[in-house]
């Protein structure tokens, strides 16, 4: 998708890259399903990916920061969301192409 206009266009790819880098971090991606699942505080999210909760707050202001997720205060417990389903829509979408990629790469390998 692009525009005919290069300032947009600038303002995009720049979005994209922050965007990229925000799940650059495989416990980010791991946090952002586990979201999906449910909306979660810290605690929960730690414990479902399996990191601290000093590390799943790092992470999750990162997520935070880039737009990904929204914190909810709920008494006194900030709860996570996802801001747009469509994130993990193409998350999922890169996952089974890298998939395939494997596939196909594991036929090369094994001769088939």
């Amino acid at each position: 998708m692009s525009s005919s206009n290069p300032k947009l266009n600038e303002e995009i790819a720049e979005l994209h890259a922050k965007f990229c880098s925000a799940i650059s971090d495989p416990r980010r991606i791991m946090l952002l399903y586990a979201i999906q699942d449910e909306p979660r505080n810290v605690s929960s999210l730690a414990r479902a990916v399996g990191i601290s909760q000093p590390a799943a707050s790092r992470h999750l202001k990162i997520l935070k920061q880039t737009g990904m997720v929204d914190p909810c205060r709920a008494g006194s417990s900030v709860i996570y969301r996802l801001t747009d389903p469509r994130l993990l829509e193409a998350l999922d979408l890169l996952r089974e192409m890298l998939y395939e990629r494997l596939e196909h790469r594991a036929q090369l390998i094994s001769g088939e």
